[in-house]
């Protein structure tokens, strides 16, 4: 008697959470020589699919799949979720990163580079805090209180849309600042564009991190997914 299995492909990154996603990156960079062991890796990871399930399915759905797939690993257009709500409650991110709490100021800049590694869960609770107040697009939020396991590890479950939103807001200021830097000599319009000088300095050090995640991503579209 056949066995039917249901496939779900995610179509957004919405679907995937951070705490998978690190899993994730952990297994292809453990067989970053060996592209079929990559595949199967997603296909279980995103899909729940297991090799035993993989291997039975023809190719015309297998090549569906992993043509669904490469479209989500190969997305990058999220925006700045300024607020989000975890658990009910309401996190804004920092409105004034020049101008942000000390507290948050030193434990943010205890990480040489803004990555999605095992250390975003922590700069995503330094940026992201309850809201206090809001009236319309603005809003205030908690003073800094430090960094809590609990809060971490509420990040770990949200949804990679949530952190690619804010890791690309972060690209995007760096190649804003890069482009500022370029385009102007005059020292106004520096102090202008230029945030807080040691943000200035991690994301000038990100740079290479945030090149290496898009990397991974086209690496992952590209060549793992045939």
């Amino acid at each position: 008697m056949k066995k039917e299995v249901k496939l779900v492909v995610p179509n957004d990154y919405s679907a995937v959470t951070l705490k998978k996603y690190l899993r994730i990156q952990e297994d292809l960079k453990n067989y970053e020589d060996d592209k079929e062991a990559q595949t199967a890796f997603l296909l279980f990871h995103l899909c729940g699919l297991t090799p035993e399930v993989t291997s039975k399915l023809d190719i015309n759905t297998l090549g569906n799949i992993k043509s669904d797939l490469n479209k989500l690993l190969s997305k990058q257009d999220y925006p700045l979720q300024r607020i989000v709500k975890i658990d009910g409650v309401e996190y804004g991110f920092e409105p004034n990163l020049g101008d942000m709490p000390y507290g948050a100021y030193l434990d943010l800049s205890k990480h040489e580079t803004l990555s999605i590694d095992k250390n975003w869960s922590t700069i995503m609770s330094i940026l992201y805090r309850p809201v206090t107040n809001k009236v319309g697009a603005l809003y205030e939020i908690e003073s800094y209180k430090g960094v809590t396991e609990e809060m971490e590890d509420k990040w770990l479950e949200t949804s990679m849309d949530i952190h690619f939103s804010t890791f690309f807001f972060f690209n995007r200021t760096y190649k804003d600042l890069l482009n500022a830097i370029l385009k102007s000599s005059k020292e106004e319009v520096l102090k202008q564009e230029t945030p807080h000088p040691h943000i200035q300095q991690i994301f000038q050090e990100s740079g290479e991190a945030i090149n290496q995640l898009q990397s991974l991503q086209e690496k992952i579209s590209q060549n793992s997914i045939q």
